[in-house]
């Protein structure tokens, strides 16, 4: 199929990108930074940006300006005239409502978790780009937001663990005597988990890493972590990780509780994409755990690893503090947004065609990432 281009949706024959301030509650990283703002200039599009967008993150009204940015006093002007319109959380109903007919939305949409927000795209004619569906293929590691934003909230994590740890990290020696360092086991592989050990190391914490995917052992160890073998494998498809048995999810229960009795500190960050995310350590385990102990789940924001886990809250559980904090990336706005940025630019850079809008279909990271799906 030959590319579509949409160069007359604009006066001038140049495509319009737009943002517009986050308003998701707490929600701190913005979808273009100066840096690609002036990539985007230099690809030959035109730039319009609300007031304000980038302060959260830094990014101040005039660095936008000198990147060659057109400043919008309101969001509507925005949304009223762009071709493409990049995001980080999912603009309201409202906001999508006004946006132009047939204009192009990129960010973490999630169009399926909300039956308003896909009926309000459609409505609109929106074509979506839903980036959490972008293929995992090596071509498209440069647009991957869910690895780079992963990689903040890991690190993040780790750090709330140390805050909240009665203990130090590191083994320290003292004229009051020794202090053994922590015992610290990150729970998943993946980015965001590779990074929680990455930074514990740092801190001086003896970690631990376990996966139910075998090959993860080789990255876990590179990093300076002990691979944690329960016995219980569940290697799937893509690098992830497939549902578990019932008999291997209370074989994988029965060992794991008895190792945490002596685990100091747990950071859980496993996840299964377009699902809840799996229960791993339930509430008898960390009543098991030694008081002063800590979790933070990571992924609170999909239910939780810890069955005691409360989204944005830390409990005590036995005098064990387990904390589900949310949004950690954006705790990280400037770094994780120049990321996320460079992530939305490189795939933007797929259909923007010097200057203006061309969709090829025939391109599978198009394909398979736009909303709904078309084959190519």
């Amino acid at each position: 199929m030959a590319a579509e281009t949409a160069a007359e949706t604009t006066a001038s024959g140049k495509a319009i990108v737009g943002v517009v301030r986050e308003h998701a509650e707490g929600e701190r990283r913005v979808a273009m930074t100066p840096e690609t703002c002036r990539k985007l200039v230099a690809a030959g599009v035109r730039v319009q940006i609300e007031r304000g967008a980038g302060l959260r993150s830094a990014f101040t009204d005039e660095a936008y300006a000198q990147a060659g940015a057109e400043l919008a006093d309101t969001a509507d002007a925005v949304l009223a005239g762009v071709d493409v319109l990049l995001c980080v959380q999912p603009p309201a109903d409202d906001a999508i409502a006004r946006m132009r007919e047939g204009a192009t939305l990129v960010g973490l949409l999630a169009p399926q978790a909300d039956p308003a927000r896909a009926e309000a795209l459609q409505s609109r004619g929106i074509v979506a780009f839903p980036l959490e569906r972008l293929p995992r293929t090596t071509r498209a590691q440069a647009m991957d937001v869910l690895s780079s934003q992963a990689g903040m909230a890991g690190y993040k994590a780790a750090l709330i663990a140390a805050q909240l740890a009665p203990r130090f990290f590191p083994m320290l020696t003292t004229a009051a005597g020794t202090i053994r360092p922590s015992k610290v086991l990150v729970i998943g592989a993946g980015v965001a988990g590779l990074q929680a050990i990455a930074t514990a190391r740092r801190l001086g914490a003896q970690v631990e890493g376990f996966d139910v995917r075998p090959e993860t052992r080789e990255q876990i160890e590179s990093l300076g972590g002990k691979f944690l073998d329960l016995g219980v494998s569940a290697a799937g498809e893509g690098g992830y990780a497939r549902q578990l048995t019932d008999e291997e999810r209370a074989e994988q229960q029965r060992r794991l509780g008895e190792h945490l009795k002596n685990v100091d500190v747990i950071v859980c960050t496993a996840a299964v994409p377009g699902r809840p995310a799996p229960k791993i350590v339930s509430t008898a385990m960390v009543s098991g755990m030694k008081p002063g102990s800590v979790v933070v789940d990571l992924a609170a924001e999909t239910g939780g690893n810890c069955e005691a886990t409360r989204p944005g809250e830390t409990v005590d559980v036995d005098g064990v503090a387990v904390a589900g904090p949310l949004d950690l990336a954006s705790s990280g706005a400037v770094h994780a947004s120049e990321m996320y940025a460079r992530n939305l630019y490189n795939f933007a850079s797929l259909f923007l065609q010097d200057g203006v809008l061309a969709f090829d279909w025939d391109d599978e990271l198009l394909a398979k990432t736009v909303w709904p799906e078309r084959q190519p």
